[in-house]
């Protein structure tokens, strides 16, 4: 697999900025993760159940211009997320600050959008990705995914006229969340969010 092939310096001042609409929220949490938690794995137990709850998926109220959300107990401290997708809505690039996690779609189909490159996570502003990084998956009702601590990924639900639902965890709770902008192979850091901007 390639690895990204060129960076550059970040600019003062860009670490913190303007929240945009986050497909999952969280308190704050430590600099590193602790040695014990649930896994990957285990995350990706925990969505998969949690999105078959139909109670519970049917409770969530649906905005036809927005995402919404509920924040939900996560096993063993983790933190997890049910959201609703209105059609054409989506995440934007972003990683997950160093916390492990996973996904599930609930109702509806999403597409994921990945890299297949552990990117550094400080010291550069923009960076050209090598050729062949990029990875691509629809996840319909009842599929899932875990992924790492260096997972940078877009979720969209494409549908014309179909809400998604999806559940999310993550482990540690996010301390952070880098978002980027890409033009071709040019991914760019925008801005960081941190947890005192999702609340």
């Amino acid at each position: 697999m390639s690895l990204p092939v060129r960076t550059s310096a970040p600019d003062a001042g860009t670490t913190a900025g303007p929240s945009t609409a986050a497909a999952s929220t969280a308190a704050p949490s430590g600099a590193s993760a602790p040695a014990s938690g649930p896994t990957p794995a285990e995350l990706l137990d925990f969505v998969r159940t949690t999105a078959s709850d139909t109670d519970l998926i049917s409770s969530l109220p649906l905005d036809p211009e927005g995402r919404t959300w509920i924040r939900l107990d996560g096993p063993a401290g983790s933190e997890a997320w049910l959201i609703g997708w209105p059609p054409g809505t989506g995440t934007g690039w972003h990683d997950h600050g160093g916390s492990h996690g996973a996904f599930a779609t609930a109702t509806g189909t999403l597409k994921e959008d990945s890299l297949a490159a552990r990117l550094p996570t400080e010291g550069w502003k923009t960076l050209e990705l090598a050729e062949d990084v990029d990875r691509e998956r629809r996840l319909t009702a009842g599929e899932g995914r875990a992924f790492g601590r260096h997972h940078v990924h877009e979720v969209r639900n494409e549908s014309g006229d179909e809400h998604a639902i999806s559940v999310h965890a993550y482990f540690p709770p996010l301390p952070l969340m880098r978002r980027y902008s890409r033009t071709g192979a040019v991914l760019r850091l925008e801005h960081v969010e941190r947890p005192e901007e999702w609340q």
